[in-house]
């Protein structure tokens, strides 16, 4: 029996949630990775956040939740 065989047939005895737990996980493994470029430049961006943050220049948890809010229409 193949490896992928032993997978399937033990995929088939798990509870529905962890299922879809597995599927989940499956599906962000094909996910698109950052390639190194990106990323230092997204932890350079968050650096920057983060100390604009400690300085005050900030805005308050509130009034990020109702941008965010005004994404998603609601």
């Amino acid at each position: 029996m193949s490896t992928l065989v032993e997978i399937q047939l033990a995929i088939e005895t798990l509870e529905p949630e962890a299922r879809k737990a597995l599927g989940m996980w499956l599906e962000s493994q094909n996910d698109a990775r950052l390639d190194p470029a990106d990323e230092e430049a997204l932890l350079e961006s968050l650096d920057e956040a983060a100390n604009e943050i400690d300085g005050g220049k900030g805005i308050s948890l509130d009034d990020a939740r109702k941008v965010i809010r005004g994404w998603s229409g609601r």
